[in-house]
């Protein structure tokens, strides 16, 4: 046995035993045994998660240019229920933790809070006024992509816009396809339930290659260093534009406390249903996007002590470093349906998808250097975090390239910039 073998750790401990505990959750979860709820999702979600990221980041290529980790416990967990490979009890569970119990936003509140008030203050302030245009940037080039490549291909510049490129650029299902279906049903005069069949695919796809593009633009950066922060977005440009850190405070932040993550754990779900709360009397913009400008207002203005600012970002921390690979394994379950992937796949309709994804890229990433961005970082948030699958398609398009920290931006495109997606949909349909 080489030593790099017996060096192996899966979570954070020994292969042997992680093994152990691996077989148990397995024989649990084909024995038909394994519990209902968070008890039972947990354990069966860690291990598949820490296998395929293992997989994932050892496999040539796929490791290199294709996101690792994240893109192969995603899409194989996908096929593994495709196939119905996994158990129906066991896929019901995961589903139900996902959805039903709300562990995705359990992990994108701690992210928002945790991210946004561990940054630089001065960062976040005029990193913030910039993102818009980098936004803008992105849509207006995706959509004019999809509508010219549409019509010289004979699938039509109108459908291209409306059918493709819209539903990607449009903040995922729940937030985007969802309501896009019914804005075109009224509009159009048509069932609302087959326009968002139509939808699905695209966004389905965009969410794919969304996922492998933001794995390859982390691969750009490393070959040319020029392009990229390496997860700083904002480009300093000289003495007065550079923001000096605080040393004191990062020397707090990193100290690891677990009663200090259990405050952090009360703030980022208390900012959560704060929130909703405001939603519940606004609902024309998503509890996500009211918790991001109300932790970002928080830490702007500096209404936060700054120790419960450390506390949130160290369940961050905590729930980004263990979690990440679980939560992964829930988004290819519940969220990622290879079926639908598959069925949509012809030539013309892959180009279409391509090229609006392309474009959202190539938009965001010239409008962000303009206004001071580094190119890669703006197309990942500003670019791909538009063209995904809304929360659970940031999780996955940072993961895959390595930038957790931009969380706070990633919801920025997927919430705001999805509200903006809806606005811009019911003009579209009146003038084109």
């Amino acid at each position: 046995m080489s030593e790099e073998s017996k060096s192996l750790r899966l979570f954070n401990m020994p292969w042997q035993i992680f093994a152990v505990f691996a077989a148990i959750v397995l024989v649990a979860t084909y024995m038909g045994v394994l519990p209902k709820g968070m008890i039972g999702a947990f354990p069966f979600m860690i291990v598949v998660g820490a296998v395929l990221n293992e997989i994932g980041n050892r496999c040539p290529i796929v490791n290199t240019y294709l996101g690792g980790g994240a893109i192969v416990i995603i899409f194989g967990m996908a096929a593994l229920c495709y196939y119905h490979l996994i158990p129906d009890a066991t896929v019901k569970i995961v589903t139900n933790f996902m959805k039903g119990e709300g562990f995705l936003d359990f992990y994108i509140a701690a992210l928002i809070c945790g991210s946004i008030l561990g940054m630089n203050r001065d960062l976040l302030i005029r990193a913030a006024i910039r993102y818009l245009p980098a936004i803008v940037g992105g849509v207006v080039v995706a959509l004019g992509l999809a509508g010219l490549v549409g019509e010289l291909t004979g699938y039509g510049a109108k459908q291209a816009i409306l059918y493709i490129a819209v539903p990607i650029m449009g903040g995922g299902m729940g937030a985007g396809a969802v309501p896009l279906s019914k804005i075109f049903g009224e509009t159009l005069a048509q069932k609302p339930e087959d326009i968002i069949n139509i939808m699905i695919p695209a966004v389905a796809l965009g969410n794919a290659m969304a996922i492998v593009a933001g794995g390859l633009l982390s691969k750009l950066g490393k070959t040319f260093p020029s392009l990229t922060g390496n997860g700083d977005l904002l480009i300093a440009k000289g003495a007065d534009d550079t923001i000096k850190a605080d040393e004191e405070f990062l020397k707090k932040r990193d100290a690891v406390s677990l009663t200090v993550m259990g405050v952090g754990l009360l703030l980022a779900t208390a900012f959560f249903a704060w929130g909703r709360i405001i939603a519940f009397f606004i609902p024309k913009i998503h509890s996500y996007a009211w918790m991001i400008i109300s932790v970002a207002v928080v830490k702007a203005l500096g209404i936060l002590p700054q120790y419960y600012e450390i506390c949130c970002y160290q369940w961050f921390q905590f729930i980004m470093k263990n979690l990440t690979a679980t939560l992964l394994v829930g988004i290819g379950v519940a969220y990622t349906d290879l079926g639908q992937i598959v069925s949509a796949f012809s030539g013309q309709y892959l180009l279409l998808v391509g090229v609006t994804v392309l474009g959202a890229i190539i938009g965001s990433a010239l409008v962000g250097r303009l206004v001071g961005f580094y190119p890669v970082e703006s197309a990942i948030t500003a670019g791909l975090c538009m063209a995904n699958m809304g929360g659970t398609g940031d999780v996955a398009v940072l993961s895959a390239a390595n930038r957790m920290e931009l969380m706070p931006f990633a919801q920025i495109s997927s919430r705001i910039g999805g509200a903006f997606m809806l606005i811009l949909a019911s003009v579209l349909l009146q003038i084109i």
